[in-house]
């Protein structure tokens, strides 16, 4: 991986799951959709801030596919 900030669907899996060492569980996706959907969360507003509106909507987007892939 070259980028520092995940660009694919594979780099963000790699990125929470490897260097991060979070497990993808249920629950932890939920919650991190639920933070990402709401603009009034502190730390949605400070990834926006820092990483802009793109890359949020881009790792929302990752965070609703993990969750379709563990749902089947």
């Amino acid at each position: 991986m070259t980028n520092i900030i995940p660009t694919t669907c594979e780099e963000w899996h790699h990125c929470i799951t490897e260097t991060g060492g979070i497990p993808l569980t249920k629950p932890y996706i939920e919650q991190r959709i639920k933070a990402l959907d709401d603009f009034n969360d502190h730390m949605t507003k400070s990834f926006v801030r820092l990483y802009g509106e793109p890359q949020r909507k881009a790792t929302l987007a990752w965070f609703e596919r993990a969750r379709q892939e563990i749902n089947g």
